[in-house]
């Protein structure tokens, strides 16, 4: 069988192809370059988020719900950036682009999964600040680390119900065309409109992916800003205010790194004026990039992590001077 196109008998109904052949980009000078590139990106995601992950679990004056969502947001970095990456590079470096259907729909749900999950817990995050700078004497009431926890397991729940169903609706779909993906990874979109049968569900499952794991958390998070945006104004002293707004400085700019190239990819292409290479180019880097900084900006713009790092390194430093 061709691994770039399929030519199936006419009086086929149903069409079931056994493999995919993913693309990639295409005529691009220097393309395996850019693979490499994000090769070292996806090390550099793995230590900065493991780092971030074993700070706060040994650092006990960490193990607080505004942590437990920091720790949660790089847990789901880890694995949006390892759901894509490693299959990407065996896929272009190895020239292995072509992909079985079963593992074309698993390669589809783990990294749609955890983009997903990467955008809610960035709406817990600011749900946090929410409740920390607009309720400062409840906080401590209504935000435990248990309720914290059941929010997160409610998350990854609702989003592993809404992926699943999203995901099972394309083994309704006869492939009786062609069965290249284009793009750079088993992405949803390229997928279903491959099929020769009536996708609409698919498109329907599309927008209430978009809408309920891209602009839901966005609005979400915009509300949460607007009201603590009033709150800040209620504090008398402009000293109060910023030191209240610092505590929120380190959120804003992932909200911005994450949702931003979303955003931009999204108007493009509904104005049907981008080309499949720098599509991939951009949706590629919007899912790598964000996930290796997140861990960074939150070390060296939060506070408390850095008086963790210094602890841990003036422990070390005395241990190994008693040696």
């Amino acid at each position: 069988m061709n691994s770039q196109s399929a030519a199936y008998p006419v009086n086929n109904t149903f069409v079931r192809p056994e493999m995919f052949y993913i693309s990639g980009l295409q005529d691009m000078p220097f393309a395996n370059y850019f693979y490499i590139f994000l090769l070292v990106i996806y090390f550099l995601t793995v230590f900065s988020n493991i780092f971030v992950i074993v700070l706060i679990y040994l650092e006990q004056s960490l193990h607080s719900p505004k942590y437990i969502a920091v720790s949660h947001l790089a847990l789901a970095d880890l694995c949006a950036t390892t759901a894509v990456v490693p299959k990407l590079i065996d896929t272009f470096l190895f020239n292995s682009n072509s992909i079985s259907f079963d593992a074309c729909l698993a390669n589809m749900f783990f990294a749609h999964y955890f983009s997903a999950v990467q955008s809610l817990s960035l709406a817990i995050l600011s749900y946090d600040r929410f409740l920390a700078i607009c309720f400062p004497l409840q906080y401590h009431s209504i935000n435990t680390n248990s309720r914290m926890m059941i929010i997160i397991f409610c998350v990854w729940l609702f989003t592993v119900v809404t992926i699943f169903i999203t995901v099972i609706l394309i083994t309704r779909l006869s492939f009786c065309k062609s069965t290249v993906i284009n793009s750079y990874f088993c992405d949803h979109g390229p997928v279903f409109r491959l099929a020769c049968n009536d996708f609409t569900p698919n498109i329907i499952m599309a927008v209430a992916y978009t809408t309920l794991f891209i602009f839901v958390p966005l609005a979400f998070i915009l509300f949460t800003y607007l009201a603590i945006g009033t709150a800040l104004l209620k504090i008398a002293t402009s000293e109060g205010r910023q030191k209240a707004l610092k505590t929120c400085t380190s959120h804003i700019i992932l909200v911005a790194m994450f949702y931003t190239p979303l955003a931009v990819t999204y108007l493009v292409e509904q104005m049907r004026r981008s080309n499949s290479n720098a599509r991939i180019l951009s949706n590629s880097l919007s899912a790598t990039i964000p996930p290796m900084l997140n861990p960074i900006i939150y070390t060296l713009k939060t506070e408390e992590l850095m008086n963790s790092i210094k602890k841990y390194i003036s422990k070390e430093n005395k241990r190994g001077n008693t040696k």
